[in-house]
């Protein structure tokens, strides 16, 4: 007689459907784990043998195969400890051999017997009920499970001498409830920033339009703080993008214990990461900067100070929105739609073209430096912004009365106005999940972006004197339909235009310096 226990195994944020198959055989002892399992599913055995004698439950003097089906997908991670000593339990007897029957089972065993938090349960569940299947997971990851369906059934034990008791009828868990994390009272406002008022005015742009945004200015300008201060003036997460991006966080195993979060994610790793940490990598194929920061911000400081393979790496993820990592077995695929921010000096000693300061370089020192950022990876900024050095009045002014609750209202009025636009054109793959002027399909941003006629050949002249690329032309485009979104215009009058080439300018200079 097989015993059979269903499990999944995780590809990206999709969770692939596993047949946990235990049999029970006579001959000489032995614990055996079938179905390409990696080195943390093979040693479960040792766990399940610890945690079952914990429990006062001893395996049998026979030999117990543990078929992982299907055989040719790999197999990783701990959480497959739970399903296989399920299985064991009720190949011995020790639970109804259907009580498991339409459940989805996950967990890793402590050799107590105890059941520990695993990664991926949020996904987990989303696949589940699709299927109709219920959920056994651990106690702690029990509020993110709750998330997957408001009817879904749901056993979320502390041990398994508890979950044995819930199947006997001994003493039946509840069912967990969902649970949404605090906002977070401590984002820094923008009425902390003194002077920099045009700094101020393209974060909002920025914000309203989901645009990326590179600051250039020497040490000390308020660049990091800037970037600091973008969540606070973000919206919040909607309901569909707060489960993306906590699948993402529950795959990662980063998902905070008390619950999902509405405030976008806001990701800032240092100069030294490495490209799998960024792109996502390594044994297991983990998820990296950019999908951790999924509808959210990926804050890069200090620019060109990271490898230049790893900036590279990022000109595919913000053109399609996802990044793939090809292993000779499988692909994984992980969603990536972030905001690009990013900081930098003008050159090496941070102080090229400022008053009063001389480089004994020259400007090579500056074009060298700049040429760090390939041009390619430029021109998918939309936003290029040059933030001077504060001046002392600036510093002696009493706080700013406006505040980041100010600014964010009409970022989500402005948001509104193009979620409501795109949403009556005609739904297509992408469209439908784009809500901003940044993330649409190019032909449908022609169609909607409606040009007065002065400023049609504003734009016109001004592409043919910048030598604008046809992605620099329609990112000029997008940043203009954000600012008449911004202004509640209906059309895109000459001001839009004007403003944002202004934000285009600096990065054509950087693009033949690179």
């Amino acid at each position: 007689m097989v015993a059979r226990i269903r499990t999944v195994a995780f590809e990206g944020i999709d969770a692939r459907p596993v047949d946990v198959q235990v049999q029970l055989t006579p001959g000489l002892p032995a614990f055996t784990i079938v179905g390409l399992p990696d080195k943390a599913v093979a040693e479960s055995r040792e766990r399940v043998r610890a945690a079952l004698t914990a429990v006062g439950l001893a395996l049998p003097p026979r030999r117990i195969t543990v078929n992982l089906a299907p055989a040719d997908l790999p197999k990783e991670g701990s959480h497959f400890d739970l399903p296989i000593a399920a299985g064991v339990m009720a190949a011995i007897g020790a639970i109804p051999q259907d009580a498991l029957d339409g459940h989805v089972v996950l967990g890793e065993l402590a050799l107590d017997g105890g059941i520990s938090a695993v990664a991926g349960v949020l996904p987990a569940a989303i696949a589940a009920n699709a299927q109709d299947h219920g959920l056994v997971c651990p106690q702690a990851c029990g509020s993110e499970a709750a998330w997957a369906a408001a009817d879904m059934a749901i056993a979320a034990p502390a041990s398994l001498t508890a979950l044995v008791n819930h199947l006997t009828g001994t003493q039946v868990l509840t069912r967990p409830a969902p649970s949404v994390g605090a906002d977070p009272a401590c984002l820094s406002d923008l009425s902390d920033i003194r002077g920099q008022e045009a700094a101020k005015r393209a974060l909002e742009v920025a914000a309203a339009g989901g645009h990326n945004l590179l600051m250039i200015g020497p040490p000390g300008a308020g660049k990091s703080m800037l970037a600091a201060r973008l969540p606070s003036i973000l919206p919040d997460l909607t309901p569909p993008e707060m489960l993306d991006v906590s699948m993402i966080r529950s795959v990662a195993g980063a998902l905070a214990e008390d619950g999902l979060s509405p405030v976008r994610p806001f990701r800032s790793p240092h100069h030294s990461a490495s490209m799998a940490a960024m792109v996502g990598g390594g044994v297991n194929a983990r998820p990296g900067e950019v999908s951790l920061a999924h509808h959210g911000v990926l804050f890069l400081d200090e620019f060109p100070e990271f490898s230049p393979q790893v900036l590279d790496s990022l000109r595919q993820p913000l053109e399609s929105g996802e990044t793939v990592i090809a292993r000779a077995n499988h692909r994984v695929r992980y969603p990536c739609r972030f905001q690009l921010v990013a900081a930098m000096n003008p050159c090496r000693c941070g102080m090229s073209g400022e008053p009063g300061h001389t480089c004994r370089r020259g400007p090579r020192c500056a074009t060298d430096y700049q040429a760090r950022i390939s041009g390619p990876l430029l021109d998918r900024i939309d936003m290029h912004l040059d933030v001077p050095a504060v001046m002392a009045g600036d510093l002696m002014r009493p706080p700013a009365t406006e505040t980041s609750a100010d600014v964010r209202a009409r970022v989500i009025a402005a948001r509104h106005r193009q979620s409501e636009r795109y949403a009556r054109q005609p739904t297509n793959g992408p469209v439908a999940k784009a809500h901003t002027n940044a993330a649409v399909p190019t032909r449908l941003m022609e169609d909607v972006v409606d040009l007065a006629g002065d400023a049609r050949a504003l734009l016109g002249d001004a592409a043919e004197r910048m030598a604008l690329s046809a992605r620099g032309f329609h990112r000029v485009l997008r940043v203009a339909r954000t600012l008449a979104d911004l202004d509640a215009s209906t059309g895109v009058q000459r001001v839009h235009v004007a403003e944002a080439l202004s934000y285009r300018a600096m990065g054509e200079r950087m693009a033949v310096a690179a």
